[in-house]
């Protein structure tokens, strides 16, 4: 069944509006997503399909997961840049605590690219903790690492924010959501947010559970995930009060905290407004990062055998290597990270392209959705001039 699509797309940016189109027809009518896209700080792309263009469409908010991880880690990369933190000093420096059962030697910049081995605790977390930060950070703290700090890599995908948020909070003496806030949110007015305030809860739409079909069932029961595997600690689905990770941002307490991991609430013009704001000028406002400082960023710090998710990936200092990972069209240099429900933000510095997606329904297989592939290479021929 043909759905209607609204919004609207930039002379040349037709073929975006087209692939769009052709995807939501396929859904039918259970589908409901946003797509905006930015070249050069000028939004080129605002679109979205299904019931939410009757619960305020283009200013719907959805559960972004770890899209939330964007947010974050340009908090810490705007610190870095401004000196307050140092890539290469320990993590003990800033927060003496984590030093125990041999995190001591770690660098503030292998913690960004996910080697640190503290993906979780031996016990799990609680409702209460897994939405705060501070309080899973205090739990890490005395954690021994699952794997020799520094050794290797895998997804940290619950604890990355709250790790490198009280590092930041130790040297800032403000929560990693208040600098957001504070420097990156509130100047731009962007709808992403890391604690989602009280008077926007009207705009927030509810996570729906995924709905595979039965060959897609037959292959996630097929994953072999023990129930003290590196995955279920780092989804806390191995303690006495398992994260149910389909319906996390649902929990009213998760976007009231905003975990700088995955608690983030954002609409698609957030998402691809927060990459605009990095890497470009932005109504009229300097871009937030320097070129060194996206570069460095970007840069491959750890890639290749994610030891969690037990496949190939590449990850940059708190971002994804967006290109290496899901989209090797795009240039080299491209940063961002996806979200489990199949939310997609990155920044690609080479095109000027920045690009923010949001799905209602968790996508089939978890991750950055697979139509994302089709949205992200008809924008970013049309950012290059080819559309």
């Amino acid at each position: 069944m043909t759905q209607e699509i609204h919004g609207g797309v930039a002379d040349g940016f037709e073929p975006v509006r087209d692939a769009f189109a052709a995807f939501a027809a396929e859904e039918g009518d259970g589908y409901e997503g946003q797509l905006c896209a930015y070249v050069h700080g000028r939004r080129v792309v605002d679109l979205w399909a299904g019931e939410s263009a009757d619960a305020g469409g283009g200013d719907a908010l959805y559960g972004v997961y770890s899209s939330s991880k964007g947010a974050a880690h340009l908090v810490v990369a705007l610190l870095v840049q401004d000196g307050t933190l140092e890539l290469d000093r320990r993590v003990t420096y800033y927060w003496p605590e984590f030093g125990s059962e041999g995190k001591g030697a770690l660098t503030l910049r292998e913690l960004l690219a996910h080697r640190a081995g503290v993906v979780g605790t031996d016990t799990g977390f609680s409702r209460q903790e897994v939405a705060d930060d501070r309080m899973m950070a205090e739990r890490l703290a005395d954690q021994r690492p699952f794997w020799r700090p520094g050794g290797a890599f895998g997804y940290h995908a619950l604890v990355i924010g709250a790790l490198t948020g009280e590092v930041v909070r130790r040297a800032t003496g403000r929560t990693l959501q208040e600098v957001y806030e504070e420097r990156v949110r509130a100047p731009y007015g962007l709808d992403l947010f890391l604690g989602l305030p009280a008077r926007h809860e009207p705009r927030f739409r509810t996570t729906l559970p995924m709905a595979p079909t039965p060959p897609q069932q037959a292959l996630l029961d097929a994953v072999p995930d023990g129930p003290h595997s590196l995955a279920a600690v780092a989804f806390n689905r191995h303690g006495a009060e398992p994260t149910d990770i389909e319906t996390f941002p649902n929990d009213p307490l998760v976007r009231a905290k905003g975990p700088a991991s995955a608690g983030g609430v954002a609409s698609a013009r957030g998402l691809a407004g927060l990459y605009a704001a990095a890497i470009g000028e932005l109504d009229g406002k300097a871009p937030l990062l320097k070129e060194d400082t996206a570069a460095e960023f970007a840069q491959l710090h750890s890639v290749g055998y994610d030891l969690v998710a037990r496949a190939h990936k590449a990850f940059g200092l708190g971002f994804q290597a967006t290109a290496d990972c899901w989209y090797p069209f795009l240039g080299a240099g491209a940063f961002g990270h996806s979200g489990a429900a199949g939310s997609q933000a990155f920044a690609d510095p080479r095109s000027g392209l920045a690009y923010g997606y949001t799905r209602r329904r968790f996508a089939f297989p978890g991750g950055a959705a697979p139509e994302n592939e089709r949205f992200v290479a008809a924008a970013h021929r049309a950012a290059l001039g080819r559309g």
